[in-house]
């Protein structure tokens, strides 16, 4: 699916994603328009989804990150859904299975601004929250290389 010049440029983006075409050609022995079709074909295939910066919540304030486990009350499910995709302090969320519906990250001020928050959905969903302590992995693409798993 991804040759090695495939892998290197993309392993370049991730670095730093304001790479200059020109830079990204020295880096992989290619030519500017050569490196520029790469990308191109990469995009349209669905391998590379947008160039995006990383913005630091507490630089902006946002001094607490939860973790809300949401299980919608009963025919709730598409107003909950429409709840969380409106409020903005979800900074993700994911539909999953099991008991809860939707696993979401939350960015905060404080304790009362999660409370509130909380409350909107209270009346419809049942929520459980954990405080994030610390993050000792912050969001990382898959591997590039195809790797196999190994047992213990």
């Amino acid at each position: 699916m991804l040759d090695d010049l495939d892998r290197r440029l993309l392993e370049s983006l991730i670095k730093d994603s304001r790479t200059s075409l020109k830079e990204l050609a020295q880096q992989v022995g290619l030519s500017s328009p050569s490196v520029a079709e790469r990308l191109r074909r990469l995009e349209d295939r669905g391998v590379i989804r947008a160039f995006t910066v990383e913005i630091d919540p507490q630089a902006l304030g946002y001094t607490l990150q939860a973790i809300v486990r949401i299980r919608p009350l009963p025919g709730k499910l598409h107003i909950v859904q429409k709840l969380i995709e409106e409020i903005p302090e979800f900074g993700e969320c994911d539909k999953v299975t099991g008991d809860d519906c939707f696993v979401a990250r939350l960015f905060v001020r404080s304790i009362g601004d999660l409370d509130k928050l909380l409350d909107r959905i209270a009346d419809k969903a049942e929520t459980s929250t954990a405080i994030i302590k610390a993050q000792p992995i912050r969001r990382r693409p898959p591997p590039l290389a195809t790797t196999a798993i190994k047992n213990p």
